[in-house]
């Protein structure tokens, strides 16, 4: 099984890097982005064959350690690999 994980800073969590991307892209000329947020995406290849049981051990892996539950939102996507 494959596994894909986007990590996100919740809404209204401050993004020193998206906001740096921004003025980096200002400076490149790219004034049309009115906006940055940056994340972190994880793909794993697991050994479970079970994707709901796939799902929960990538789950307790993001409540552990892929992600700061406190500031980080996350969205987990199982697949066959």
């Amino acid at each position: 099984m494959k596994a894909k994980v986007h990590v996100t800073l919740k809404p209204g969590v401050l993004d020193p890097q998206g906001r740096a991307v921004l003025h980096a892209l200002e400076a490149l000329g790219f004034g049309g982005v009115d906006g940055v947020r940056q994340g972190k995406f994880i793909e794993l290849d697991l050994k479970e064959s079970d994707p709901k049981k796939a799902e929960a051990e990538v789950e307790d892996m993001c409540k552990k350690l892929l992600a700061n539950t406190v500031i980080e939102d996350y969205r987990v996507d199982i697949s066959e690999g």
